[in-house]
């Protein structure tokens, strides 16, 4: 027998390549008021990493809600778990406000999105149950899946012919038993930025009878004509079973939820060992969420300064010829054709020498030899932002064009 952590050797784990230059390439550290424009490395940078779409994070009414709701309450109210002590008129308000909002029956709150998808899908579906979800979901939605002990097929990004293909396959295997089907998908895929195929998916459920369950993490506040997210957008609201989102990109604060039918959510409220087990929202967070919704609503130019950003910048890294994929949403990818050898000098050089900080994803993330570059615009992006931006892009384009890139690894002393 074997000494169970012998195995544990960071550096043959994917991010673990990049443990010894922490602080920069990974868990780099941003610093000062939360903008468009932060201190990296003792650095002013433009940051397009940070999920504040709407521009809340650092918005006056919001700074001031939170502090006098800190103020009032502490950071301890309401103390336990929500079952036990831990429920509030206030947990309540913003459950109604958010069914209201997404045109749903009811709504629960989550402590954090990614423990509420798993917890979601361990409570919705069992032994007998099929699940089929989309092959680029999110991390949360994959481990969500490995709690179910029932069968799941997965079906090609996007890919409505192979996704009935996978339903006739649920279909077949459920037809004579007391399972049923859960389809899950995205509204926006966060690293793509492409929408789910919300109308086709929804245009089978009556054929095939299955319930749908939708991360749109992204697509909240973004989306839709109110911002209530990419079923909104397309029109396929009322035909999502279970409506899921986080706060934590457009209301730029921390938890989630889920809406849908009354019966639905009763079930999950009294079946989420995640939220059952754990802790309720502090009510700093809860009264903050409900200013940040507030703010949502009431002020569509939030919105709309986001989308004028996001097409600014969209249209001008493919008017300088840039691959940004089949991105229709803010999410805005940028393919490059880049060694994994060399990835890490042209993030030097953007970084270091052009003050642009963006997320790098490389292999195994993504295929061998391309490095996908993630932009996130925001509602406080200015147009010279957008201009310094591009001008960078082209800049290091040209330079891995013509070959100025080594294959050394840039190491870091700090």
């Amino acid at each position: 027998m074997r000494d169970l952590f012998e195995k544990l050797q960071i550096e043959k784990t994917p991010l673990g390549q990049f443990a010894p230059v922490e602080g920069y390439y990974i868990f780099p550290k941003l610093e000062g008021d939360i903008s468009s424009r932060m201190t990296f490395n003792g650095e002013e940078v433009i940051v397009w990493s940070l999920n504040n779409y709407l521009g809340l994070a650092n918005h006056p009414e919001v700074r001031a809600t939170d502090a006098q709701a800190a103020k009032d309450f502490g950071l301890a109210y309401p103390m336990g778990a929500r079952a036990m002590t831990g429920a509030s008129n206030y947990h309540d308000q913003l459950e109604n406000e958010l069914a209201t909002f997404v045109k749903k029956e009811k709504a629960l709150l989550l402590n954090y999105g990614y423990q509420g998808m798993v917890s979601i899908i361990q409570a919705l579906v069992s032994r007998h149950d099929v699940i089929v979800y989309d092959s680029e979901s999110h991390a949360c939605i994959i481990d969500g899946l490995q709690l179910h002990f029932g069968n799941r097929f997965v079906f090609k990004h996007n890919d409505i012919h192979d996704f009935e293909k996978q339903l006739q396959r649920a279909h077949k295997l459920v037809e004579n038993t007391s399972g049923g089907i859960l389809v899950i998908t995205e509204g926006v895929f966060g690293m793509r930025g492409d929408k789910g195929k919300l109308r086709e998916i929804c245009a089978l459920k009556e054929k095939y009878g299955f319930r749908i369950l939708v991360d749109d993490a992204h697509g909240f506040g973004s989306e839709g004509p109110t911002g209530a997210g990419t079923g909104e957008e397309l029109g396929v609201q009322d035909d999502i079973d279970v409506y899921f989102s986080t706060f934590a990109k457009s209301m730029a604060s921390i938890g989630a939820f889920a809406a849908g039918d009354e019966k639905i959510i009763k079930y999950l409220k009294y079946n989420l060992r995640s939220q059952i087990y754990a802790k309720s929202l502090p009510m700093p967070i809860v009264i903050g969420n409900l200013k940040r919704l507030e703010l949502l609503r009431k002020h569509p130019e939030l919105k709309e300064k986001l989308w004028q950003n996001v097409l600014a910048l969209q249209n001008g890294l493919k008017e300088r010829g840039f691959d940004i994929g089949d991105t229709n949403s803010c999410v805005t990818p940028v393919y490059m054709h880049v060694p994994v050898e060399i990835s890490s000098q042209l993030i030097f050089d953007l970084r270091n020498n052009y003050k642009i900080f963006c997320s790098a994803v490389v292999y195994p993330v993504v295929p061998k030899g391309i490095m996908l570059l993630r932009l996130i615009p925001t509602a406080v992006h200015t147009p010279q932002d957008i201009k310094e931006t591009l001008d960078a892009f082209e800049a290091v384009a040209n330079k891995l064009k013509n070959n100025e890139y080594s294959h050394e690894f840039v190491k870091l002393d700090a």
